[in-house]
């Protein structure tokens, strides 16, 4: 696609020389942060979270006590109370498609009846329609090569059709809530197919959504050119919707929900800075980073069952002599797990069962074996100060992957599932909340007297 680019190859250099001022302006010695008591990434060294407020959504759970002492156990997930897992072996295969189901558990405090449950579907089903002409005027005219971008201007472009757009009671924001749930699918979809028509010189096309389908039905339905999809595919889709769709309030894109809700400010910009904060590949967007980082994995061993062979590679990647060089393996290591994400252990079961489908199995293999290796790897080659294991993530692209669904989505269809958390955490505040958050941070520059320009 032939567009106007905005560069400023002229003034480069001086851009260069003033980067090397704010270095020296703004970069704040390790030391500071024990000298004054501040918890980095607001969070102790061995994981604890620092207490900044309250949530009856969702609960984590990786210790308990013992000897006076909190040791960390497997990990387990609450939604509204219920066990995570309870909740996916209530959803069988055979059954009915679940994220709907979780999205109402999740906004409204209980398990919906088979008439709730019914009459809520319904109602996500009227609301999943986009203004005419949006998709043309706003998806398709400028598309971008990253998907989240487009999200997020869609998103804040749906202010302007919303004639109580500002309006921040209850049943007002529930219904903006509603209609993002619905229209995500479709405005992450619809951004794919309009960067793959202007910037791969591809067909374009526009699938409608049909009514009588699920959330995960309608995703394979309106992004693949056939609209077919095996029932096996659209039930792992709908399984991973609900593992993504909450995880308390204390991740980054929940809690800028919480933060930005407190100003006081529209649904649509609520939820536009918390997509801001999950396009970021230290959050959502790990999950590109973890399939491509498995793509080098396997171009740098020789036999890709060679156990010692990987580990080794492994190391180098953890020293950064390997792959992108930061030291980072993608996939491995939580913030709050350490035993075990139990997101990871639910999901890994249905990936084996689809590798199958697919006849992926030795690529199954292969994951799991980088699962099993990379911790031991880790905890060899890093001071440690609580256990590490895989996270939701690691398995999350190759899911998508088997399921043909685009690497430029994998952090929409994280944003999709999402969107259900970030909705009733924003209720909640609204509900509870009577202050803005303001955080304080201490300062470390010390106090100078002002030179006028002549003697500096």
């Amino acid at each position: 696609m032939d567009k106007e680019k905005i560069t400023f190859n002229e003034i480069n250099s001086q851009i260069t020389d003033l980067s090397e001022k704010i270095k020296t302006a703004d970069k704040i010695n390790e030391d500071k942060y024990s000298e004054k008591g501040v918890y980095r990434g607001l969070r102790n060294l061995d994981g604890e979270g620092l207490l900044v407020g309250l949530t009856g959504i969702s609960e984590i759970s990786a210790r308990k006590e013992s000897d006076g002492k909190l040791v960390p156990t497997e990990g387990r997930l609450f939604y509204r109370g219920y066990d995570i897992n309870e909740i996916i072996k209530g959803i069988p295969l055979d059954s009915h498609f679940g994220f709907e189901e979780c999205t109402y558990l999740l906004m409204f405090g209980e398990l919906p009846n088979k008439n709730e449950l019914h009459e809520f579907v319904e109602l996500l089903a009227k609301f999943r329609k986009l203004p005419n002409t949006f998709v043309r005027d706003t998806i398709l005219k400028a598309p971008s090569p990253d998907m989240m971008v487009t999200l997020s201007r869609s998103i804040l472009t749906l202010y302007s059709y919303d004639e109580k757009a500002d309006d921040t009671s209850l049943s007002n924001v529930l219904r903006q809530c509603l209609y993002l749930i619905s229209v995500f699918p479709l405005l992450s979809v619809y951004g794919y197919v309009g960067y793959r028509h202007f910037y791969e010189d591809k067909t374009l096309y526009i699938h409608n959504p049909d009514p009588k389908l699920s959330t995960s039905e309608n995703i394979l339905k309106i992004l693949r050119p056939d609209s077919t999809y095996t029932p096996l595919e659209a039930k792992l889709l709908d399984m991973l919707l609900i593992l993504h769709m909450e995880h308390g309030g204390g991740n980054n894109s929940t809690f800028t929900t919480h933060l930005v809700t407190t100003t006081g400010t529209d649904t649509y910009s609520c939820i536009a800075a918390a997509l801001g904060s999950l396009k970021g590949p230290n959050h959502g967007g790990a999950t590109r980073k973890i399939v491509d980082m498995m793509r080098d994995i396997r171009d740098h061993v020789s036999d890709s069952k060679d156990e010692d062979e990987i580990a080794a590679y492994l190391k180098k990647i953890l020293n950064g002599e390997a792959y992108d060089r930061t030291g980072n393996i993608y996939g491995i290591g939580h913030a709050v797990y350490s035993v075990s994400d139990p997101r990871n252990e639910m999901i890994r079961r249905f990936v084996e069962m689809l590798s199958h489908e697919k006849g992926l199995e030795e690529e199954f293999r292969f994951y799991n074996t980088v699962e099993r290796l990379a911790p031991k790897v880790i905890s060899e080659n890093r001071k440690m100060y609580k256990g590490v294991s895989a996270n939701l993530e690691f398995y999350s692209g190759f899911v998508y992957t088997m399921l043909k669904i685009p690497e430029e989505l994998f952090t929409p269809m994280f944003a999709v599932a999402r969107i259900a958390g970030w909705s009733a955490h924003r209720l909640e505040e609204l509900c509870s909340a009577t202050k803005i958050i303001r955080p304080a941070y201490s300062h470390t520059t010390p106090r100078r007297e002002f030179v006028p320009m002549d003697k500096r």
